[in-house]
This record gives structure tokens, C-alpha cells and sequence, in this order.
């Protein structure tokens, strides 16, 4: 009995080696992962269609005519792409205008730096347009409401507000991980560089006037005449935008300036062609002291009599544009035409992505890549930077707006075809392209206030130079690429980082120094710098983590002795994952009800149709037969131990 029991485990554990080891072998190799690869290598844009070799001539027409269709609609979608940002900005124009004019009123609040960067900040994310903020300082320089020296800052902000927009055109791409990390990165770059620049130029521009005075010296060195600003991309996109929106640009400025008419007006538009015409009259006057001059005033009895210059406007022509006999306010009007253009905006991004990746294939897209990401041979490497900076401020002195430019690059930048670090000096030009812009504008000036124009425009052109000398020539300063990838990584596990990035960049941090900077400069020294030390601390110990651990203490050669939300997103996740889910539960109620009889019927059927592939599948038969003779063998073997 014990002999048999014996024989029979020694059977019973034959059987169970030689039916594991298929079993084992076949888990080796479901385990083996690929080697993981860089994401910020650009990804190859294969072409799974036919080869052009192996087509015939009707397929070879066929392929010619749809790659020109495929063109003409790529056009067609930049061209939608780039009214709708104009429409945004009038939009946001609408919105928030008179508010923005509202702001520029208070010369007090101005005088300070800070504050005074932060409203460009501000004002330039309502407009939505660099140019139109900008153009509001050179119209208050102009009337005396401001001195250069304090709209230096406010220009400087404007140059940080205006990087908001293809931040948010990469929101666009968040679908894959991989393409938003790049995209983000491509777009933040932008935006690290300008924070960065002015952390640096600011002070100096306070300690010193650096910019003030250099572009002074510019300005009385030369002689210069009015010009007129060119209307190069804007005689393309005019016809389309204009016959949907036209507003009146002059009553922000009057605004600002504090005209008491301009509050009572309209933004939008109502007729485009007017007459005034301008006539000396006899007009009446409290008094002596509100005459003209004094020969020109006559006092008859309680009346006081004085010439002066009446300017009438007479209408001529009516605007054409859609909303220009519509009983709208300018709110109302401007939220319509916001969520409109977001949605033509948002859609022709996605189609301009789409019909990228379907014509940037095989060996067009080598070609492409090789153009615009490969160097010069050595030793004039270095040059192909440069001269990216020159493209950048060519084409955005073309298209007339760095953040079309910008907006433009930032989906290439996310499929692959252009790479962060070629990006990085096309940002840069586009810095440069805008403020050539804003120096022929300046150029139109009148005589009387051609200097103080020019002037801020060649401080925001001095500035942006500054900048790139600051943060590109020598390799090793191109700190924004760093910074860039180290976000788009954060980006690219967290995707929601991405909206508390927006919000905390160009709202919180901004309103948190305007309220520092009205609190006096005690409050702002009390609390500024001690959390900008301790940023200081945090950043020289991260670096020293990475590359000299044994140079800090053991405590601090990780993070880990803090709590796990001090040093990680991961708690955050977790939070961001349940709301989410909390949310999505609801709607996944309202359908449970109707689903739930479908779903236990397609469980009935799969069961069904499961039950039927085991006993027709063969291989399924032999494991079934082998778990029954394991089951046999396990019985027997109790009934013979017993």
C-alpha cells in the first residue's frame, strides 16, 4: 500500500512538471518588454501606403491629385486657422477692452514696476494681442498720461502675455501622451524664455534704466521720418474677419487716455466711413481763464465769448460686417464670437494635425526633418541657430503676429517634425518680428510724438535682443530647453499639470505680485524674498542630487524624508482621478439603466459563444482533458493514503 501510494506521487508530480513547463516557457515570453526609447527622439512618420515604384499610371495620377487636395485644404485650414485668431482677439477685445483701458487709467498704480508688469501681463491676455497693449502705452506715452521710463515694464509684460496663446493651442493635443509632451514642451519654451528675461532685465532696468537710456540715445542719434506700418498677411485675412467683426480701436485708447466720450462707446464698429469737418466759432465759457488765449476772448455782461476750433462728424458709410445692426452689448457680442472662433480655432488645429501626419510620410518627412533640424557641417554648426532666428522673424514679420507664428509651430513640434531644440530659436526670431512691426507702426506716428512711440517700440525690440544674448548664444545658458522638457515630462505623465501650469503662470502668480507690489515694498521684501531663497535652495539641491550626491548630506540626497505630496504628484493623481471618476459616475448612471439589460444579454451570448470555442478548439480540449486526469489523479491518491 505505502509502495503503491508512493509510486503513484511520484507519477502525480511527473504529470505536473511536464504539463507546467509549456506553461512557464509560454509566460517567458509574454514577459520580454522592448527597450524603452527617448521621447524627446522625433518619431519616425512611416508610409504604410503603396510605393510610388509599384503604382501604375492611373494610381499614380490618383496619388497626384490627392496630395494636391491634400494641400489645398491644408492651406485652406491655415487660413481658417489664422482668422480665427484674429477673431479671438476681438473677442477678447469685446470682453474685456474697456476693462483693460480701466486699467491703464491709474498712473499711480503704473509708477510701480511690478505692478506695472504685471498689467501688461493682464491686459495683454484680455486683448489677446500684443500689438493692441502695446499700441495702448504708445498712445498714452503720447498724450503725456505716461513717461517712458515707466511703460518699460508694462512692455516688458505684454511680452509675457502674448506666449499664453500657443500654450493653449497645445492643449489641443493632450489625445497622446508622447505628442503632448512634445507639444507643451515646443510651447513653453516660449514662455520660460520671457519669464526668464525679465527676472533678469527688470531689476536691471530699475537699478539702472539700461533700456531707457540706450534707446534714447538711438532715438536722438538719428534722424528719422514717418513712415507707414505694412499690411502684409492682413490684406489676405481683412475681407473674412471684417465681414464678420470690425471694432473701433480708438475707444480703448480714448479710454486709457480718459476721454469721457470713449466710455459710452460702443467697440464694435458701426460705420467706416466718416467726415470731419472742423470750423472756428464764437462758443461761450465760464470764463476769462477758459479762453483760448487772450486776445481771443470777449466778456458781455455775464457771458464770456472765445473762438475755438468745433470738430462735427458726419456719417457716410455704413460697416457691412455681421453684427453691425444687431441690438447686442459689447459682452454679449464678444462671448459669441469667443466660443465660435475657440471651436473653428480648436477644429482646424486638429485637421491641419490630421493632414500633417497623412502627408508628412515616408520620404517627405525625411526630407523635411533633414531641412529643418539638421546643422551645417562642422565648423559652422553653430550658424543653423541663427539663421532659424532670422526664418522666425521673417515669417513673423509676414504673418504680422508671433502668436500665429508660434501657434503654427507648436503642432509640428508635437507630431515630430520639428524638434525643441530647432523651435527654441524660431520663438526667439518670432520675439524679434513682432517689434519690427511695432517700429514701422511707430513710424506712422505724427511728428509731435514720433520719438516717445519709437522709443517703446525699440525698448520692446532691445529687450528681446537682450534676451536672446542672454539665453542663447553659449549652449550651456539655453536654460528654457531644460526647463521646457522638464515641464513637458511632468506634462506628459500628469496631463492635468498642464491646466494648473496656464492658471498658476499667467493668473495666480501675476495677481499674487500685483497684491505684493500695492502692499508696499516692505510687504513684498517680507515675503518675496524669503520664498525666492528658498526657490533658490530647492533649485541648487536638485541640481546637486542629480550631479554631486556625496557633496550633501545623507538626509538630503533624496527627497524622501518629506511627505509623499511634497516631492510627487502621485497623491495628486490619485485626488485628480477620483473627481474625475465622481464626475464621470454620474453620467455613467443616467446610461446604466438603459445599458444594463443589453450588456447581461452580450454576456449571455459571449459565455455562450466561449462555451462553444473550448470544446472546438483542440488545444483547449487537450488542457481540459489534462486538468480532469489532475483532478482523477489527486482523488486517487487520497483514497490511497487513506
Amino acid at each position: 500500500m505505502c509502495v503503491c501510494s508512493r509510486t503513484k506521487m511520484v507519477f502525480f508530480l511527473m504529470f505536473i512538471e511536464i504539463k507546467a513547463s509549456p506553461a512557464h516557457s509560454t509566460a517567458a515570453l509574454i514577459v520580454d518588454e522592448p527597450e524603452e526609447t527617448d521621447p524627446w527622439d522625433l518619431p519616425e512618420l512611416k508610409d504604410a501606403g503603396v510605393p510610388w515604384s509599384a503604382l501604375d499610371t492611373k494610381g499614380k495620377v490618383l496619388r497626384v491629385l490627392i496630395s494636391v487636395g491634400k494641400l489645398i485644404l491644408l492651406l485652406g485650414f491655415l487660413y481658417m486657422f489664422v482668422c480665427s485668431l484674429d477673431i479671438l482677439s476681438s473677442a477678447f477685445q469685446l470682453v474685456g477692452g474697456k476693462t483693460a483701458g480701466d486699467i491703464f487709467q491709474d498712473n499711480e498704480i503704473l509708477s510701480n514696476p511690478l505692478a506695472g508688469l504685471v498689467i501688461g501681463v493682464l491686459v495683454t491676455l484680455l486683448v489677446q494681442s500684443s500689438s493692441t497693449s502695446s499700441s495702448i502705452v504708445v498712445s498714452m506715452v503720447s498724450s503725456g498720461l505716461l513717461t517712458v521710463q515707466v511703460a518699460v515694464p508694462i512692455i516688458m509684460g505684454t511680452n509675457i502675455g502674448t506666449s499664453v496663446t500657443n500654450t493653449l493651442v497645445a492643449m489641443t493635443q493632450a489625445g497622446e501622451r508622447n505628442t503632448f509632451r512634445r507639444a507643451f514642451a515646443g510651447a513653453t519654451v516660449h514662455d520660460f524664455f520671457n519669464w526668464l528675461s525679465v527676472l533678469v532685465l527688470l531689476p536691471l532696468e530699475v537699478a539702472s534704466g539700461y533700456l531707457f537710456v540706450v534707446t534714447k540715445l538711438i532715438t536722438d542719434s538719428f534722424e528719422i521720418q514717418s513712415g507707414e506700418a505694412p499690411d502684409l498677411l492682413n490684406v489676405i485675412t481683412d475681407p473674412l474677419t471684417e465681414s464678420i467683426i470690425e471694432l473701433d480701436a480708438s475707444v480703448i485708447s480714448g479710454i486709457a487716455t480718459n476721454d469721457p466720450e470713449a466710455k459710452n462707446k460702443s467697440l464694435i464698429k458701426r460705420w467706416c466711413q466718416t467726415f470731419t469737418n472742423t470750423t472756428l466759432m464764437n462758443v461761450t465759457v465760464p470764463g476769462p481763464e477758459n479762453c483760448t488765449s487772450p486776445s481771443l476772448c470777449w466778456v458781455d455782461g455775464n457771458y464770456t465769448f472765445t473762438l475755438k476750433n468745433i470738430s462735427q462728424t458726419y456719417n457716410i458709410k455704413k460697416c457691412t460686417h455681421l453684427f453691425v445692426d444687431v441690438n447686442l452689448s459689447d459682452m454679449a457680442v464678444g462671448l459669441i464670437l469667443l466660443a465660435l472662433s475657440l471651436l473653428v480655432l480648436c477644429s482646424c488645429l486638429i485637421l491641419i494635425v490630421k493632414l500633417l501626419n497623412s502627408m508628412l510620410k515616408g520620404q517627405v518627412a525625411v526630407v523635411i526633418k533633414k531641412v529643418l533640424n539638421t546643422n551645417f557641417p562642422f565648423p559652422f554648426g553653430w550658424v543653423t541657430g541663427y539663421i532659424a532666428i532670422l526664418v522666425g522673424a521673417g515669417m513673423t514679420f509676414i504673418v504680422q503676429s508671433s502668436s500665429v507664428f508660434t501657434s503654427a509651430i507648436t503642432p509640428l513640434v508635437g507630431i515630430g517634425v520639428i524638434s525643441i531644440e530647432r523651435a527654441y530659436p524660431l520663438c526667439l526670431g518670432s520675439n524679434i518680428g513682432t517689434t519690427t512691426t511695432a517700429i514701422l507702426a511707430a513710424m506712422a506716428s505724427p511728428g509731435e510724438t514720433l520719438a516717445d512711440a519709437l522709443q517703446i517700440a525699440l525698448v520692446h525690440f532691445l529687450f528681446n535682443i537682450s534676451g536672446i544674448i542672454l539665453w542663447y548664444p553659449i549652449p550651456f545658458t539655453r536654460v528654457p530647453i531644460r526647463l521646457a522638457k522638464g515641464l513637458g515630462n511632468i506634462t506628459g505623465k500628469y496631463r492635468w499639470f498642464a491646466v494648473v501650469y496656464i492658471i498658476c503662470c499667467f493668473f495666480v502668480l501675476p495677481l499674487l505680485i500685483f497684491a505684493l507690489s500695492l502692499a508696499g515694498w516692505k510687504v513684498l521684501v517680507g515675503v518675496g524674498v524669503p520664498l525666492l531663497i528658498m526657490l533658490i535652495i530647492i533649485i541648487v539641491i536638485n541640481i546637486l542630487q542629480k550631479q554631486k550626491p556625496g557633496w550633501l548630506p545623507a538626509v538630503l540626497r533624496s527627497w524622501d524624508f518629506l511627505p509623499l505630496w511634497a516631492h510627487s504628484l502621485a497623491p495628486c493623481d490619485k485626488a485628480v482621478g477620483v473627481l474625475i471618476a465622481k464626475c464621470c459616475c454620474c453620467c455613467k448612471c443616467c446610461q446604466a439603466a438603459s445599458d444594463d439589460q443589453e450588456d447581461r444579454a452580450e454576456q449571455l451570448e459571449n459565455n455562450k459563444t466561449t462555451h462553444t470555442a473550448v470544446y472546438d478548439n483542440h488545444a483547449m480540449s487537450v488542457e481540459n482533458e489534462a486538468e480532469d486526469g489532475m483532478k482523477i489523479e489527486l482523488n486517487i491518491l487520497k483514497m490511497t493514503t487513506l
